[in-house]
């Protein structure tokens, strides 16, 4: 029997929902039948539209789509100022005030805080200048990663924009193919390091090598059914594929036809694409990918450059790039500088001034990566200095602390139903005391810290040198927000996610945690060995006794919450459901 959300999207789904948004929105919020509302926040996430969670009724997040995290000239400076309008709550976030934006790691953007009412308008804002939101969330194709620097880079193997503008225009433009068995990732990356992290997609395109006819011809292996979440990930597996640029979307468009007629649409714990590989076998897949979805012969897979993968991978610098922060040479002789933006929150005066750096230092083009920091593109080399010295990079360095150029951070219980702690305050409260309580030695350049508010791992906890997971505990006879610490993750050759070394530590304890394991690091790790490598030689057992929890002068922002407030810093009654202008709706207020 299908799921009941299955039964939602047959009744509508992809483009015509964007009518029914656009109607309520001019009827206002309590248009929406109260019963019918789970049905339609079902429907609406398939044009970004994402109800906020229980106790921020009428308040909703939207998400963009950006393919490849590329933002044209013009367009971050139209999200900024739709940040500055349209995205002011009720009540001020403790760390980053009201009025931001928030980076994804999908190299897309989030805005929050925003009323029903003015969807219409910030989507006539955005779409003038090509922004959109179709797509960016529900069971669909969500937006399509790569390497933020594709055409741009100096090193790339094999040139992936062009690849990733077919697919973006044809297939995720593609209604017939919006409802989605569950949503959908796809990757391509033409560079050396990996930084599409293509073993953690649906599909995933990576640089290879074949020789055909006497000649070594660069394209793309295909892997498919990669994914975290659920406790369950899984490495995307070979397809046993190589293609060419020139037909690589007619294999991406058909896994996504063989996916879409063939997934699981009864079980959603079990019908995502890493469990039908599972299911199926490559082998199965390949063979009905042949027959039935592409008419030409697929070539069996080549030599790929697995091998040279750094981003993420806890190899040493003199390998790679383990992430783009900092300044890098283009293809051109213009270069990128990459700033840290830890956990991927700007405010929107911020996004603005970023905007205007842009503009004033290069070409107006800034990309998105996929560790939720912003790329400012083709700045020639006699404006680097002017650049490197504005205000904004005082506090988005190019060149940050380890602690602060590794750390990420998902929505958190702040906004999101799934949650079970609070994400990103924390995290920039545990860097803040990280910063000023650990020392490292000056060759440690890398300590990602991911942290996921749950086990859906949007915050790619699974994939960290150190990853947390949001539960809860008791402590002292009361109801916390805790962490699960894993260690040794990684995105390279082969991925590996984290062993989950403490479960259910109290989030005040996690900070000691650290420090504790961080110095036992410092003392013990071989010279010039990373954090990964280290964890990977020394063993669980005794990672286990150096992460001993600590109490210490750390002071959490919301430890008690447990999701039981309707925002994590206000202890007051909730304003909502409000009208267009924040007023609430309810006689009791």
């Amino acid at each position: 029997m299908a799921h009941k959300k299955e039964t939602w999207k047959e009744g509508m789904y992809g483009d015509e929902v964007r009518e029914k948004i656009v109607e309520f929105a001019e009827e206002g919020w309590e248009s929406i039948p109260e019963d019918e509302r789970d049905m339609w926040f079902s429907r609406f996430k398939f044009w970004g539209v994402f109800h906020h969670r229980s106790g921020q009724e009428s308040y909703f997040m939207m998400r963009l789509a950006n393919t490849n995290g590329v933002l044209e000239p013009g367009q971050l400076r139209a999200i900024g100022e739709v940040a500055r309008d349209y995205a002011d709550g009720p009540v001020a976030n403790p760390e980053f005030g009201d009025t931001w934006i928030d980076l994804t790691t999908r190299q897309s953007v989030q805005l929050h805080w925003l009323k029903l009412e003015d969807i219409p308008e910030i989507w006539e804002k955005l779409e003038a200048v090509g922004v959109t939101s179709r797509s960016a969330g529900g069971d669909t194709m969500r937006n399509i990663s790569g390497c933020p620097v594709a055409g741009r880079d100096k090193h790339e193997f094999v040139d992936s924009q062009a690849v990733l503008d077919e697919i973006s225009s044809k297939l995720r433009d593609d209604d017939s193919l919006a409802n989605m068995p569950r949503k959908f990732n796809i990757s391509v990356t033409g560079c050396r390091e990996g930084c599409a992290q293509d073993s953690i997609n649906g599909i995933g395109l990576e640089p290879a090598e074949k020789t055909i006819d006497g000649q070594e011809v660069r394209g793309f292996n295909v892997r498919v059914g990669g994914g975290l979440g659920g406790r369950e990930p899984r490495r995307a597996r070979s397809l046993d594929v190589f293609v060419e640029p020139d037909n690589a979307y007619d294999v991406v468009r058909g896994f996504v036809e063989l996916y879409f007629e063939h997934g699981n649409r009864e079980n959603r714990q079990k019908n995502r694409s890493r469990f039908f590989v599972d299911e199926w076998g490559t082998e199965k897949i390949r063979e009905l990918l042949q027959a039935e979805y592409v008419d030409f012969d697929l070539r069996r897979e080549g030599r790929n450059l697995r091998e040279e993968y750094t981003y993420n991978a806890g190899r040493p610098d003199a390998d790679g790039k383990h992430d783009h922060v900092g300044v890098h040479e283009q293809n051109d002789g213009n270069y990128y500088v990459g700033l840290s933006v830890p956990i991927g929150r700007l405010t929107a005066a911020e996004t603005i001034a970023l905007a205007d750096l842009a503009e004033r230092h290069g070409s107006g083009a800034v990309r998105l990566t996929r560790r939720q920091n912003p790329l400012i593109m083709d700045v020639p080399e006699e404006e680097l200095d002017d650049l490197l010295d504005a205000e904004l990079l005082e506090t988005h360095s190019p060149d940050p602390s380890v602690f602060t150029r590794g750390a990420m951070a998902c929505t958190g219980t702040e906004f999101c139903s799934l949650a079970l702690t609070e994400t990103k305050a924390r995290m920039a409260a545990t860097l803040r005391w990280l910063r000023a309580n650990v020392d490292l030695p000056d060759d440690v350049s890398q300590i990602k810290m991911h942290y996921s508010g749950c086990t859906a791992d949007c915050g790619q906890a699974m994939t960290a040198d150190i990853g947390f997971q949001g539960m809860r505990a008791r402590k002292n006879g009361e109801m916390v927000e805790a962490l699960d610490v894993g260690v040794g993750g990684g995105i390279g050759t082969e991925p590996s996610f984290v062993e989950w070394i403490r479960q259910r530590v109290p989030a005040d304890e996690v900070p000691g945690l650290l420090r504790n394991l961080l110095e036992a690091f410092a003392a013990h790790r071989e010279e010039g060995q990373t954090f990964r490598q280290w964890v990977d030689a020394t063993g669980e057992e005794p990672l286990v006794e150096f992460a001993e929890p600590e109490e210490t002068d750390y002071v959490d922002p919301c430890l008690t919450d447990a999701k039981q407030s309707w925002y994590p810093f206000d202890e007051g009654q909730s304003p909502a459901p409000t009208d267009a202008h924040g007023k609430p709706l309810s006689a009791d207020d």
